[in-house]
């Protein structure tokens, strides 16, 4: 499977500079060269720490991770053409962040060796994960805006944004919760249309949350982390008390308080305008201008797209972070969408049946939130380029131009990589089964 997304990785560079020059790239031996070495790392730290790993995983994430280098270096090779115009580096620099993400994935399969442990850290990863979540709004907005919202943190050149690794420590703070709390959660208060409402008791926790979540969604403008925070912690709530009530009533809340919030804070409510009008001309200037290129670049490409250095995604501002999508809708047309979907539902349908084998409560409660968090991610954000939801402003898995988006991904790969470990490894042979009884001689 290695051996095929390398294959797949290669062929589109030599498509891109075929397209854009009519000859293979200058620099593709030395690309693929890296890239190969990279995940190949990645595969021995796996057979290693984690022998007994769902084999699909890395392959998948590889392919994607190679798909995205592709994608930053075609943008690149145009990057005059840019309105935020790419360094000829890149390539250069985004291959280095997978180098980063590939050594946190080992550093995660080496020292997480038995996923129960990360249960005693349940309430420190829990204020970490706010902490970070909140560092940006409490920062100048020259340090940490971008777009109109704060996501970020710049420091000269460098920027990360905390958020991509606030969502993992969420993550398995919610899952230790959970598991501690699940009997509680899980007892029906009163029925209304035959629907097991939770007790008024134990309302607090969601309720804390979803105040979170539009706090995130106020100081910060940030939709994307602000639906992928409550949308986290009601998923994993429902697995944790098989509750349909519980999925109700947050999908409810979240949609009352981004309704309210769209009306009382203006930058809330020009996301709401550009959604449902996004070619009318009462739209403020320029702030539609991202999604409407982005819907006409997906247009152009049609069923089969325009092949790999054959359209214009570069007309779409930020298109190699926020709107990756949408390049890859232009160049590649639907069919193309469809597989890279398809990559994503395969990662998470293997993250949910980790979640089904594993026997530990903790594991499988954790198996299954990154698996949610991940696909509430991609849908999260193709939903808001394609205009079925507003637009977020959150990035591509793996696929978009940057560093923490990436290395986090890595990260949740890892972690799911050690579950899958955990519920996939054979249990040990009893002594009876070991051999013929040993006989001792006394002197």
């Amino acid at each position: 499977m290695l051996v095929f997304a390398f294959a797949l990785v290669a062929f589109a560079f030599a498509n891109v500079g075929y397209s854009l020059k009519g000859k293979l790239p200058s620099g593709l031996a030395e690309y693929m060269a890296a890239f190969i070495v990279i995940v190949l790392v990645g595969h021995l730290a796996l057979r290693r720490f984690a022998p007994w790993a769902d084999p699909l995983l890395l392959p998948l994430a590889a392919m994607l991770n190679g798909l995205g280098i592709v994608m930053t270096y075609r943008l690149a090779a145009q990057g005059n053409l840019l309105s935020a115009p790419l360094s000829a580096s890149a390539t250069d620099i985004q291959i280095l962040y997978s180098a980063i993400g590939i050594a946190c994935f080992v550093a995660v399969l080496a020292f997480v060796r038995e996923p129960r442990v990360l249960q005693r850290y349940t309430y420190t990863l829990g204020a970490l994960g706010i902490a970070l979540i909140a560092l940006p709004a409490l920062l100048p907005g020259s340090i940490s805006e971008v777009a109109g919202a704060k996501i970020q943190i710049r420091l000269g050149s460098f920027t990360i944004q905390p958020e991509e690794f606030a969502k993992l420590a969420l993550a398995i703070s919610f899952a230790g919760y959970l598991v501690a709390k699940s009997q509680a959660l899980a007892l029906v208060g009163r029925r209304v249309l035959g629907i097991g409402l939770p007790r008024a008791r134990d309302l607090g926790p969601i309720l804390m949350v979803w105040a979170a979540s539009l706090l995130l969604l106020v100081f910060e403008s940030d939709v994307g982390t602000s639906a992928v925070f409550m949308g986290l912690f009601v998923a994993m709530l429902y697995i944790a008390t098989s509750r349909t009530s519980w999925l109700l009533l947050g999908f409810f809340m979240f949609v009352v308080g981004a309704f309210a919030a769209s009306k009382l804070f203006t930058h809330v409510g020009q996301r709401f305008e550009v959604w449902l009008h996004p070619f009318s001309g009462s739209n403020p200037s320029g702030i539609a201008f991202q999604p409407d290129q982005g819907l006409y670049g997906m247009a152009s490409g049609g069923l089969l797209g325009k092949g790999l250095g054959g359209g214009q995604p570069y007309i779409t501002p930020l298109v190699q972070s926020d709107y990756v999508i949408s390049a890859f809708g232009e160049e590649l047309g639907l069919a193309g969408i469809m597989a890279i979907l398809l990559i994503y539902g395969l990662i998470v349908q293997r993250g949910l049946s980790t979640a089904m084998l594993v026997k530990d409560p903790f594991s499988k409660l954790l198996a299954g939130g990154l698996s949610f968090m991940l696909a509430l991610q991609v849908f999260v954000i193709v939903g808001g380029v394609t205009r079925l939801i507003p637009i977020t402003g959150i990035t591509t898995p793996f696929l978009s131009q940057g560093g923490s988006s990436l290395v986090a991904s890595w990260m949740l790969i890892a972690l799911l990589a050690r579950l899958s470990d955990t519920a996939r490894r054979p249990p040990p042979r009893s002594i009876q089964e070991e051999g013929l009884t040993q006989v001792v001689r006394l002197q």
